[in-house]
């Protein structure tokens, strides 16, 4: 009869809880040249973006007619509606971490709140700010805000109105959140810069997917 020492159980018992075959699965957002070599997922190219159209969801575009730029990618549903922005970074940095306190400030600033709290993509802001509505009245208007550092980019997503405050568990606006490509470029940049965006083929920005 051979005798196990306890060491060799503790060693075996943690070699089966993390077999060394398994690895942890890629999550998005992604930065394009990490983009997994089986994903096929369909996205529509924004440039320095390319946003996937989920079902439920239309893309939209918020555009400076004046600059003839494109400003922000806007995903809406019947529960609100989801800004993403993408912005220069350095290199191994937290530009999310740096801003995020400047963000509260300004919240703070215009009589609103901004609240701390830890989500699917790490810290994020749980917002209230007062605003009056079309018909006089004063309201509340709630977002969330999420950033995600990437290779010399910083990915900031907005959640407003009613899916800003389904925060409890994954759902769709995170996982459109998760399926955004970031193409940020070779060429230098000021840190906080945005990214430049581009209007996509016209048939990409009208076709909906089927629900």
């Amino acid at each position: 009869m051979k005798f196990r020492r306890k060491s060799d159980d503790a060693e075996a018992a943690a070699e089966a809880e993390v077999p060394a075959e398994e690895a942890e699965p890629s999550t998005g957002p992604f930065d394009i040249d990490d983009l997994p070599e089986d994903d096929e997922q369909p996205r529509v190219d924004l440039g320095s973006m390319l946003v996937a159209p989920l079902p439920g969801l239309e893309l939209r575009l918020q555009v400076d007619e004046d600059a003839e730029e494109v400003q922000a990618v806007v995903l809406a549903g019947p529960d609100g509606a989801l800004e993403l922005r993408a912005f220069a970074a350095p290199r191994g940095g937290d530009l999310w971490g740096e801003i995020r306190p400047r963000l509260a400030a300004d919240y703070a600033q215009r009589g609103g709140t901004a609240t701390e709290r830890e989500g699917r993509f790490g810290t994020e802001l749980m917002c209230q700010l007062t605003v009056r509505t079309p018909d006089g009245r004063t309201g509340t208007q709630p977002s969330r805000v999420i950033g995600v550092n990437g290779e010399r980019w910083m990915l900031r997503a907005t959640l407003m109105g009613p899916a800003a405050q389904s925060a409890d568990g994954p759902g769709l606006w995170e996982d459109a959140i998760e399926q955004v490509v970031v193409r940020r470029g070779a060429q230098a940049m000021p840190v906080g810069a945005a990214l430049p965006l581009a209007m996509p083929p016209r048939d990409q920005l009208t076709e909906r997917p089927e629900t």
